[in-house]
């Protein structure tokens, strides 16, 4: 275990001294310095040494203290300043051993680049008071919509593997336009690739890795209320297949076209994609298990919304 608290949600990092056969760090600080220094300068890591901020298990680590290879040490990264995310976590369900959260648009899952603080993981540590909450699956940062979180660690394997193994039933929701030319409902099954560093996928030729079936639930004018089920979890795959089909999500700020990426997020203007229902059988206790988000897309009035 950690010998350091969770700091806004956000555990430890821990580092493990690596071998030194040329003897080149005498001390814990000449190993520090120099994996650190490159990021943050030296003087930064020397100011960590002085205010304890690295620590072992029999406590803070000392800058002269003689290097052992093979041995731990925890520490929090400074947090850089985040912009915040207005919308509160919504929860459906919550017992001993999972929270079902309705989470809003904008915010991240979990902790990844420059969303840290604020995601789902480290508000539901901090405002529910359950540091070894962790999540079963991830739903993108721009999606609303169901995310499960497992409340106790021994149990996060066989919820994740309900997700690995495709045995939980997933709905989602969209508001994208209405075309009479598109045949619905439909299954469609494609490749997708999605390269490091390029933030849109694409659908390529080849075996199919994907697979999401398209209904239209109801029409206004030139918009429509779709029922999306996917049957695979690719990365944006229910956004590239609407896009494909010529029905690009409402407010996608990747499909048919990329915004420039150093935009703002336009908080008024969220992703018109919920993820609406999740439906398995508790692989702890064997019960049937059903959630429903209560959010509504933007896009479709709640007054036509039934």
């Amino acid at each position: 275990m950690a010998p350091l608290p969770q700091r806004d949600g956000i555990d430890p990092v821990r580092l493990r001294l690596p071998e030194d056969p040329d003897g080149a760090w005498p001390t814990v600080r000449d190993h520090l310095v120099h994996r650190f220094a490159g990021a943050v300068g030296a003087g930064r890591v020397d100011a960590m040494l002085r205010e304890g901020r690295f620590v072992g298990t029999d406590g803070p680590v000392a800058p002269d203290e003689p290097y052992t290879a093979g041995r731990y040490v925890w520490f929090h990264r400074d947090f850089a300043p985040e912009t915040p995310v207005p919308f509160e976590i919504g929860i459906v369900h919550r017992d001993e051993r999972m929270v079902i959260a309705d989470k809003p648009h904008f915010l991240a899952t979990t902790p990844r680049g420059s969303h840290v603080t604020e995601t789902a993981l480290a508000r539901l540590r901090r405002d529910l008071g359950l540091p070894g909450l962790q999540p079963a699956h991830r739903l993108d940062r721009l999606t609303a919509g169901l995310v499960l979180f497992v409340v106790r660690p021994g149990d996060r394997g066989a919820y994740q593997t309900l997700f690995r193994d495709r045995r939980v039933h997933k709905e989602y929701e969209a508001v994208a336009p209405y075309a009479p030319g598109v045949a619905l409902p439909v299954t469609v099954r494609s490749r997708i690739e999605k390269e490091r560093g390029v933030p849109a996928a694409r659908e390529v030729p080849g075996e199919p890795n994907s697979e999401s079936r398209i209904e239209l639930l109801e029409r206004r004018g030139g918009l429509g209320r779709y029922r999306l089920l996917p049957a695979t979890g690719r990365t944006h795959q229910l956004r590239v297949h609407m896009n494909g089909l010529g029905l690009p999500i409402l407010d996608d700020p990747l499909y048919p076209a990329a915004l420039p990426a150093e935009r703002p997020d336009d908080l008024s203007r969220p992703l018109q994609l919920l993820a609406r229902t999740l439906e398995f059988t508790d692989p702890v206790t064997g019960e049937p298990c059903r959630f429903t988000s209560r959010r509504r897309l933007a896009q479709w009035p709640r007054s036509i919304h039934s």
